[in-house]
């Protein structure tokens, strides 16, 4: 028998339900931010949030030689020397060294020279640096054991799963053992080949090393037989090379605390080098520990786990989520600088003076593809700092009335400051000068490429794909490198003009350009036969928004009348054409190493030819007076002398024009009001030691920012409840009917 159903209770069972679902929904959104992507553990702790939108691929200090590696490296790794962190123009200063070391020189018998000796009659000079007491590593495994069972082996899965872990003393030789690992043929060291010119014996040390690799391979592979497998074989029994067998007097053990650098000739900039990660130490234990097959195959290698002295250890390697920093319980007694520069105190930057480092006990870096996502958590409060993409800039930045840059009144509104600072790098369009065309020293090659600088609106371009953010260039040497001059002192005369109503530099006209294009032989860009002459741009600009670039840079040979022509290819390919010579010309960068001359005048130096040399010159340029005063030039102190002499440098480039200009870009940052000590330092990229987060106020405000909407919830339940009438009233009427 069928039973009544009683729709008054229906009825009241599903009011209470929509009641209570918008009771804990309430609740829910009240009691937190919904949409806060961090657990509350992190929220009360001064962590700093930031982001990379690709892995690192090399964290091994030996390969490394990327920007976005260093952000990572420069928190784990100490050399002897870092830039001090408020000091500008930037100065070097003792890290785990007690002090900057003064070069000694000596001659071809071994005497020792004056200071003021003329440079030629040095044969040898040798730098002597001792490293501070008392500094310790970060606790590792390969501490308590360099070969461990293999069992434990076995059951981890990276580093932080070891059960147990200790530290030593920071000792001379760990200097001693990187510098020798610069040389290891099975470490693809970037810098060996400048290195190499210098320190004495390292390339004799480095082929020695390879020796021995080919020798212990050619062993293996006779042991095995014609079914050997290399690469699995050294992949599970990975080759010991050991760095001490052969004689290598480029570096020297004094003591424990003491070792000395040696070099063949002068090479000022070596100390510079000495503030990179290349030069940081390596403890002997570490080569062993990583050496380990089983720690290979599970990818547990130093390249992803580095290990040093610095303030921060890593504690999560997760590359495509995200890289955990902790600070590093036994860091040294560091303090925060106690001076900067002018106005320093002023904008807050020496309140922490003579405080212990660091400040954050822990740093987060997320991954992060996309920048609308990432803009958009920034202005949320779950990022602290923030660069400025091409499509926020709109909403970031305003320029005042009298022309300044500022950021928006939104942005002000959240007390979210801008930084500005141009970057000690160059942007270059470089000419291929072994090319029949485009390049070689002629007159009329030389007014070709003129014609091409004063038609290659620079400034437009900035304005276009830079959002103005950097000034054109008039030399290889960037603002803030000895060197580097401003207004009419540092113009270029070929391409510009000085204006003496606005006291600024103006681009030529584009007549001036086509009168040298029909001296250099090509009359409104035709040759003697009538042809159109064409060039050729190679890059590697694949992505479709890079489309515009390639089309701007075709508007600007038009207004000569020349045709060109655009080859984009993958980027290895890209990179093997102009490796050999096979381009016309292209767009290159450079970013400064260190803050000196040569850093970038090299870049124009004949034996630094890419092509001829495998060098970072592009351009292949060799002009054998400029070669002669670079030589001049490389190694002497910045005084009125070395500036005299780039300036003749500067006077043969102009004339050459081996560069269509180029640009110096401004580095555009924008922080929250919690971010304390925010000043750029470009030369030094771990300087996070030194910032300091408020994370109770960064809490309250994005909480502020955060606020739940009731009002979407509450509408839903009510269409919500509107929905069940009907089925109230079907209920009713089917009720009725079994009545």
């Amino acid at each position: 028998m069928n039973k009544m159903i009683d729709y008054s209770v229906v009825k009241s069972a599903l009011k209470h339900s929509l009641m209570l679902s918008l009771l804990l929904v309430l609740l829910g959104q009240v009691s937190c931010t919904p949409n806060h992507p961090y657990p509350k553990s992190e929220r009360a702790q001064p962590i700093f949030y930031s982001v990379y939108s690709e892995p690192p691929k090399h964290l091994d200090p030996a390969i490394s030689y990327s920007s976005d590696e260093y952000a990572f490296l420069e928190l784990v790794y100490e050399p002897p020397f870092q830039y001090h962190f408020l000091k500008r123009p930037y100065e070097l200063e003792p890290l785990t060294a007690k002090r900057i070391p003064v070069a000694e020189y000596f001659d071809t018998d071994g005497r020792k020279l004056p200071a003021n000796t003329d440079m030629k009659q040095v044969k040898k000079v040798v730098y002597t640096i001792e490293i501070k007491k008392d500094i310790e590593y970060q606790d590792h495994p390969c501490f308590v054991k360099t070969e461990w069972p293999e069992e434990t082996l076995e059951s981890v899965d990276s580093i932080t799963d070891f059960p147990e872990v200790a530290t030593r003393e920071l000792k001379a030789i760990d200097y001693i053992n990187q510098i020798k690992r610069l040389g290891d043929p099975r470490l693809p060291c970037p810098i060996l080949p400048i290195m190499a010119k210098y320190i004495d014996g390292l390339r004799e040390f480095t082929d020695a090393l390879a020796e021995d690799l080919t020798a212990e391979r050619e062993r293996r592979r006779e042991k095995h037989g014609a079914t050997y497998n290399r690469e699995q074989d050294e992949k599970a029994n990975p080759i010991h090379l050991d760095l001490n067998k052969h004689p290598f007097p480029g570096v020297e053990l004094i003591d424990e605390y003491t070792y000395q650098i040696v070099l063949k000739r002068p090479y000022p900039q070596i100390l510079y080098w000495l503030a990179m990660p290349f030069f940081a130490p390596m403890p002997q234990e570490a080569i062993d520990f990583f050496e380990q097959g089983v720690l290979r195959d599970k990818g547990i290698t130093i390249d992803r786990y580095p290990l040093g002295t610095g303030p921060y250890l890593i504690e999560e390697y997760n590359p495509n989520l995200e890289y955990v920093f902790v600070a590093n319980e036994n860091f040294h007694n560091e303090l925060y600088p106690s001076r900067g520069e002018d106005g320093d105190r002023e904008k807050g930057l020496l309140r922490d003076a003579g405080k212990k480092l660091p400040f954050l006990k822990k740093i987060i870096f997320k991954k992060e593809k996309e920048s609308i996502p990432l803009w958009n958590k920034f202005l949320q409060g779950y990022y602290d700092t923030s660069g400025i993409s091409k499509d926020s800039f709109g909403e970031a930045i305003q320029i005042s009335t009298h022309g300044n840059v500022e950021a928006s009144e939104f942005l002000k509104q959240r007390n979210i400051s801008l930084l500005t600072s141009v970057s000690p790098s160059t942007m270059y369009i470089a000419f291929n000068m072994s090319d029949p065309v485009v390049g070689g020293y002629t007159e009329k090659q030389r007014k070709l490429r003129q014609a091409f600088s004063i038609a290659i609106d620079m400034e437009e371009y900035i304005q276009i794909f830079a959002n103005g953010r950097g000034t054109s260039s008039h030399s290889p040497l960037p603002p803030g490198i000895f060197g580097y001059e401003k207004e009419k002192a540092g113009m270029n005369p070929v391409a510009y003009y000085w204006d003496e109503k606005s006291q600024s530099a103006k681009r030529r006209k584009i007549e001036e350009a086509r009168k040298l294009l029909a001296e250099a032989g090509y009359p409104n860009g035709k040759d003697r036969d009538g042809h159109p002459l064409e060039i050729t741009f190679v890059n590697s600009w694949y992505s479709p928004a890079l489309g515009p670039r390639i089309i701007w840079f075709e508007k600007q040979f038009t207004k000569l009348g020349v045709v060109m022509k655009n080859e984009t290819s993958d980027y290895n390919r890209y990179r093997e054409k102009i490796d050999q010579g096979n381009y016309q010309f292209t767009m290159w960068g450079w970013n400064a190493d260190y803050p000196d001359p040569e850093n970038f005048l090299f870049l124009l130096y004949g034996p630094n030819s890419r092509e001829k040399y495998k060098g970072e010159n592009t351009s292949n340029y060799d002009n054998p007076e400029f070669n002669r005063l670079f030589k001049k030039m490389e190694t002497m102190p910045s005084d009125p002398e070395r500036l005299a002499i780039i300036r003749q440098m500067k006077e043969i480039l102009y004339r050459d024009s081996p560069w269509a200009g180029g640009l110096n870009p401004v580095a555009y940052g924008l922080f929250h009001e919690w971010y304390s000590n925010a000043k750029p330092n470009a030369m030094y990229r771990g300087a996070l030691k030194f910032k300091r987060i408020d994370h109770v106020l960064r809490e309250e405000k994005r909480a502020a920012w955060n606020q739940p909407r009731f009002w979407p919830v509450i509408l839903a339940l009510i269409l919500l409840g509107l929905g069940t009438v009907p089925a109230i009233n079907t209920i009713r009427r089917r009720g009725k009917a079994t009545a």
